[in-house]
Order: structure tokens, then C-alpha cells, then sequence
């Protein structure tokens, strides 16, 4: 059986046993028009570019096509910019576009993916870009990483000696060096022995799985000490860390540092250092419609012990208090949201990457719009319906129920490709105010779609 079938039955034949807690919503999973798994966080020219894998609306095995990217500078309101690379991408692809990871080096962006080959063999591929927007181009044409069944999950680290390493796999971790060029490996791969000392004892006996370690690494490093975490089991997975002093260890077990939660049988850690704190991305169940086949992204702050050891977490209602502020006075995306319900993200060729409000009453949250003590009085949105008559979307200031700013009439465009931009005045709004955009209308599914908004002095 193939690695992800093998957990899968695993999971069936305790799920009766497991009772997942319910996540309370709030701004945990930070992205909720889609359902995303497998955060790939990195920093670039102080913005947050988290890279995400994409399980399929309605999924019930890891229905996964393509990768997503999100974006922010404030760790609360995150911008969706669509797909941005596809196993289709990849000639010698089949299916399967698990965790991935992305990383800079001298203006490149190197992004690291797994992917099953069209001789169903797994493999790690890698995709190269001038942006961290893409587009991104295989440069290889072939596997960088197929040794076995077992080659999922890479997580890749430049350290500061500027060596690269790559580190994968599923229910063994290896590790190989990768040359300057990103593309090619440096050595022969090794792997990392699966020793209690190194990974902790797995409650179960299991001689092809002695440890916790499961798979899903991500590498890390702070203050010297370099950090191994990974996704443990067994079913339902928790994360574990190990340390070490050098980046192929000997790794030493630090133990759990968040437990089995949150209505999903898999996790995977991803870690960044930004703007003078550390935070933990991971996956849960915890959207409506979420299971272990229709996960999403969420993370929390990090917090050491003197000795370097990490404080154990939980999940939690996330990270309300935003470090940076939302300039109103430019056109902003409607993608970019803090919190919504009833929206789903879309793209075309027309606009790119919109949102459309699915039911009556959706909305959307942006958090710590700075209107300045000169203040808008005028507002001006890009939006369009297929419907006639009856299709408004309020602007609030707050709350949902919170001071109304203006009502915007939706007029009848014919699709999403065609669009009205719509002006309204308003009172004079000066300020910080959190920002929420609620959608009316009685239709019963796709009520309008929005793509930016702007307000002017």
C-alpha cells in the first residue's frame, strides 16, 4: 500500500475512538475561502509569502491540484493571489500536488514539491521564478529526489554558510546537500537514524514505524541550535520537535509541541522569525465542511524557554491584534480578508484572483483600516452579479451589525467576466476601524462578485 493509504487505514480503524475538538472560529484558519493544508510559510522583503497546497471543495481522500499563495505584512489580513504552480506544470507529473515548500536564494525563488510520477512513483520536483509570484517553470524536466515511496514532504534551509540543504519523507526522514544552483544535489542522500533518542518512542509497537516521527519536517534555526519539527503519530498526528547543533544532526527529542487537535488526522509545521517574533503555521479541520481531506491553515505565536526549548501549544482563536495597518487611500484587493463566511476565492483572466459572495449575508472582515485624521468621504468598488435586481453589499464599520457606511446597489453585469465600478458617497470616517463588507441578496448561490474597493479623501 502507498504511504498515504497505509495512514488512512490507520486512521479508519481508530477514528471511532478520536473525538476532535471543535476550533472556535475567530482568526483562526486565517484562510477561509479555500481549503488549504501543508502552510509553507517564507519571508521576503519584510512580507509573509505562505505557500499552501489545496485540498478540493467536497474532498474525501487528498484530492490536491495545485498551490496556493497568500500573503501579508500584517499577519491578519491575508491576500489571496490564486495558484501559482500545478503538477501539471511538470511534464512527467501524474497527480498529487502535496506539501510544498519555497525559498530565495540571490534573487530566485526555488520552489520544492511532491508530486507521483506517471509511473506512480513519488517523487520531489523543483520549480524555479524570478517572483515569488511566479510563474514558476520546472528546469529539469525529471525528479529532482526519487529514491522511493517514502520521497513527500520536502522542506528546504539555506544556512549561514550559505550551504542549502533538503529534507523529506514519509515514515523515515532524509536529507540530502543541494549545490548553489538549488537544482542539483551535493553528495549522496542520507538519513537521519529513526531512534527513540532521536524522535521520541511511539506509543503502539510498530517496527516500520518505531519512533514519532511520521513525516512533514521543516528546518529551522535559532541562535545556533537548529530545530527538526515534524508532523508525529500516530493517527491522528500531533507535532514533535528535535534539536540538534548541526543540521544533519545527531537529533535529541524535545517532545510534543502540539498535541492531536482540531478535526483533522494530519498536521504539518511550518516556522518563520517576523518583525521580532516567531510564529508556527499548521493545518486543521477547524472551517465548516473541514475533515482530514478538507483542511486549513492556521498558525500561532511562538514562545522559547531559556534554554532554546519551545513553550508547548495549543490551537487556538489565533492572532487578533494586527502589527501593521490597511491604507484605504489605495486600491486594495477584495481578496484580502481577515475573516470571512460564505465567500469562496475565484480567478479568470478577466480581473485575476476575486472573491463571490455564495449566500445572503456572507461577509468579509478586513482589521485596522487607518482612515487618518483627514478622513474618506467617498467610496468606489469593483463588483458584478448575475442576477437583476435585489444584489447590495452594505460597508460597516466594526461589526457586521456595526455603523453602516453606505449601501451599494449591485447592478446586473451578465458574469464574472464583466464589471461596474460603483461610487458612493459617504459620512466623513476618520480613524482606525475594522473594515466589513456584507452581502445582500436572495438569490440562491453566487449572489455578487468583488473584486477590489477604495476609498478617497
Amino acid at each position: 500500500m502507498k504511504v498515504k493509504e497505509v495512514k488512512v487505514s490507520q486512521y479508519l480503524l481508530i477514528s471511532c475512538l478520536v473525538l476532535f475538538s471543535r476550533i472556535v472560529l475567530a482568526q483562526n484558519p486565517i484562510i477561509q475561502t479555500a481549503y488549504t493544508a501543508d502552510p509553507a510559510p517564507m519571508v521576503y522583503n519584510d512580507k509573509v509569502y505562505l505557500y499552501t497546497s489545496h485540498d478540493e471543495d467536497g474532498s474525501t481522500w487528498f484530492t490536491m491540484n495545485d498551490w496556493r499563495l497568500y500573503t501579508t505584512e500584517d499577519m491578519v489580513n491575508w491576500t489571496d493571489h490564486g495558484s501559482v504552480l500545478s503538477f501539471r506544470d511538470f511534464d512527467w507529473g501524474k497527480i498529487n500536488a502535496w506539501a510544498p515548500q519555497c525559498i530565495e536564494r540571490d534573487g530566485k525563488f526555488y520552489m520544492y514539491v511532491p508530486i507521483t510520477d506517471r509511473n506512480n512513483q513519488n517523487g520531489i520536483g523543483v520549480a524555479v521564478s524570478d517572483s515569488p509570484y511566479g510563474p514558476f517553470i520546472d528546469p529539469l524536466g525529471k525528479p529532482l529526489i526519487s529514491n522511493s515511496s517514502a520521497d513527500i514532504d520536502p522542506t528546504v534551509f539555506v544556512d549561514d554558510d550559505g550551504q542549502a540543504y533538503l529534507m523529506w519523507g514519509n515514515p523515515v526522514c532524509y536529507f540530502a546537500k543541494l549545490n548553489e544552483d538549488m537544482v542539483s544535489l551535493d553528495g549522496e542522500v542520507g538519513q537521519f537514524p529513526n531512534t527513540i533518542e532521536s524522535f521520541g518512542k511511539r506509543k503502539a509497537e510498530d517496527p516500520k514505524r518505531p519512533t514519532t516521527y511520521e513525516e512533514g519536517p521543516w528546518l529551522y534555526k535559532r541562535n545556533n541550535l537548529y530545530y527538526l519539527l515534524f508532523a508525529a503519530g500516530e493517527l491522528p498526528e500531533h507535532l514533535g520537535y528535535s534539536t540538534s547543533d548541526s543540521p544533519t544532526g545527531p537529533w535529541k527529542y524535545q517532545g510534543v509541541l502540539m498535541p492531536a487537535e482540531g478535526r483533522s488526522f494530519t498536521n504539518h509545521p511550518g516556522i518563520i522569525d517576523y518583525k521580532g517574533k516567531t510564529y508556527l503555521f499548521y493545518h486543521n479541520g477547524g472551517l465548516p465542511g473541514g475533515s482530514g481531506f478538507t483542511r486549513s491553515v492556521a498558525v500561532e505565536e511562538i514562545k522559547f524557554n531559556e534554554d532554546g526549548t519551545i513553550v508547548p501549544m495549543k490551537m487556538t482563536e489565533g492572532i487578533s491584534k494586527s502589527i501593521g495597518s490597511i491604507n484605504p487611500f489605495v486600491k486594495s484587493e477584495a481578496e484580502m480578508i481577515a475573516w470571512s463566511e460564505g465567500v469562496k476565492a475565484k480567478s479568470n483572466d478577466v480581473v485575476g484572483n476575486f472573491i463571490t459572495a455564495t449566500r445572503d449575508d456572507a461577509y468579509t472582515k478586513v482589521v485596522g483600516v487607518d482612515f487618518r485624521e483627514s478622513g474618506a468621504t467617498k467610496f468606489t468598488a469593483r463588483v458584478g452579479t448575475t442576477h437583476n435586481g435585489g444584489v447590495s453589499m452594505e460597508v460597516r464599520l466594526g461589526s457586521k451589525e456595526g455603523k453602516l457606511l453606505t449601501t451599494i446597489k449591485v447592478p446586473l453585469t451578465g458574469g464574472d467576466d464583466r464589471w461596474v465600478l460603483v461610487d458612493s458617497e459617504i459620512e466623513k470616517t476618520t480613524g482606525v476601524h475594522d473594515l466589513y463588507f456584507v452581502f445582500k441578496g436572495k438569490a440562491p448561490r453566487d449572489i455578487m462578485y468583488f473584486d477590489y474597493w477604495l476609498f478617497r479623501k
